[in-house]
């Protein structure tokens, strides 16, 4: 498996999903089941869990499934193009009866192609992240999990550059990275750059500068998020100082997921990469495989602190919804709300549990006995700023622009940092007027 399991959330896509289109035929709720004997029928579930499905894992949990509902049967189909595959089977009715919501569609959309789940409140009593899936008083997804941004980092490396505490602020970070580049042989901050998803790991730091949980709201007010001073700008700049400082890979474009970024931190060749929770399994996983210590590999909070303590934000990753047009949707809801409330993923994969009582991770325990406060953003007005980012064709859950940051940085674009952020001013201004 390459990707978050997007946001991650919100995912790398290079095209839009405005052109599907949506849902003519199906409709209808897809209610929770209240009698598991009486729920039958064959689902099909759309994975980019590619892994998983091809190690047997998935099967394990749907024999698991059965023991509740013997009568309805669970085929998954692996797609390892996720989110392009999936945009464009959603031209068509046929995308499955589960599947996770690409990270394109945009929010107001939900209703023509996934059926409603309920009432946000009653569910949000159970589950984190209902908002995020909500439009018009009506839940369409449940996050298979959730994740805690941060940086993925090979302790070893960092001890070898003399550095023994966590960067405290954004010059301490760059600072870090310097010591990082003058004392060991690694890269100090890998971009993955080539990969494009990777990129849009940069966005899940908004909030984590100013620990304020109506981050992405302001962004549906604020005409000018990439001013002096502000978060986007912060991070951006951040993105943009490394690279100039050439603190990155010599060529970003011949980057790559497992013969670069995943070896290369398993074995010290990389010190650090841009990445949220989800990856430190897998990191680890990389390390033993490799013959190296996985306790090397180790989990930092975003380079800033509020009030002397680090904020991390908790997001989604992908959102299991049912398709508005399946035949079985009662069946389809069993899954969804089996896999988050009686599974033992999240504890598997040392994920954050979608289902509040559910147990936290032990990776994830000790990031927050560190001091780091976990945070969730205000999705209330998501549904506006999703509108606005895409009439303003930025794209800040894409690659494209950040990007287009790493090339301005190691001067493979035109321009200026300074002319790029009034540009996206410009537009995102311009999105706010034209989404009204």
């Amino acid at each position: 498996m390459k990707k978050r399991s997007a946001a991650v959330l919100a995912v790398a896509l290079l095209l839009s999903v405005a052109g599907c289109s949506g849902a003519a035929g199906g409709g209808g709720s897809a209610a929770a089941p209240t009698d598991p004997a009486q729920v039958s029928g064959d689902i099909t579930v759309l994975t980019h869990k590619t892994d998983l499905a091809a190690d047997g894992t998935l099967d394990k949990y749907a024999a698991e499934f059965n023991k509740i509902y013997p009568n309805v049967h669970v085929k998954f189909e692996a797609i390892v193009a996720y989110e392009t595959d999936v945009k464009v089977r959603m031209n068509s009715d046929d995308y499955g009866d589960v599947l996770m919501i690409p990270g394109a569609v945009p929010v107001p959309d939900y209703p023509k192609f996934f059926a409603p789940l309920g009432d946000p409140a009653a569910l949000s009593q159970k589950y984190r992240f209902v908002d995020k899936t909500t439009y018009n008083g009506q839940a369409y997804g449940i996050a298979t999990n959730g994740n805690a941004n941060g940086l993925v980092y090979n302790k070893a490396v960092w001890q070898q550059a003399g550095i023994t505490k966590w960067p405290a602020t954004l010059d301490e970070f760059r600072a870090d990275l310097a010591a990082i580049k003058s004392k060991t042989s690694a890269t100090p901050l890998y971009t993955i750059y080539h990969e494009g998803w990777p990129m849009t790991a940069w966005q899940f730091n908004l909030g984590s500068n100013s620990c304020d949980t109506k981050a992405n709201d302001n962004l549906a007010t604020d005409t000018a998020p990439w001013a002096s001073g502000k978060e986007l700008n912060q991070i951006d700049s951040l993105l943009y100082n490394v690279v100039h400082d050439k603190l990155v890979e010599a060529d970003p474009t011949t980057t790559a997921w497992d013969g670069g970024a995943k070896s290369g931190i398993a074995t010290g060749k990389i010190g650090t990469l841009m990445l949220a929770s989800w990856a430190i399994s897998q990191m680890k996983s990389a390390a033993k495989k490799a013959g190296k210590d996985p306790a090397d590999i180790g989990f930092m909070p975003w380079p800033a602190q509020v009030s002397g303590h680090y904020c991390s934000i908790v997001q989604p990753d992908y959102a299991q919804a049912v398709s508005i047009h399946s035949k079985h949707k009662e069946a389809a809801r069993a899954w969804v709300d089996w896999f988050v409330d009686k599974s033992t993923f999240a504890q598997d994969e040392a994920l954050l549990p979608t289902l509040k009582s559910g147990a936290l991770p032990p990776e994830l325990k000790a990031y927050q006995d560190a001091g780091v406060q976990f945070i969730e953003l205000s999705q209330e007005k998501n549904p506006q700023v999703s509108k606005i980012d895409n009439e303003s064709e930025i794209g800040l859950n894409k690659p494209d622009y950040r990007q287009k940051i790493v090339d301005l940085g190691r001067g493979a674009a035109a321009g200026t940092l300074d002319a790029y952020f009034a540009d996206l001013n410009k537009k995102w201004a311009a999105g706010i007027k034209s989404a009204g």
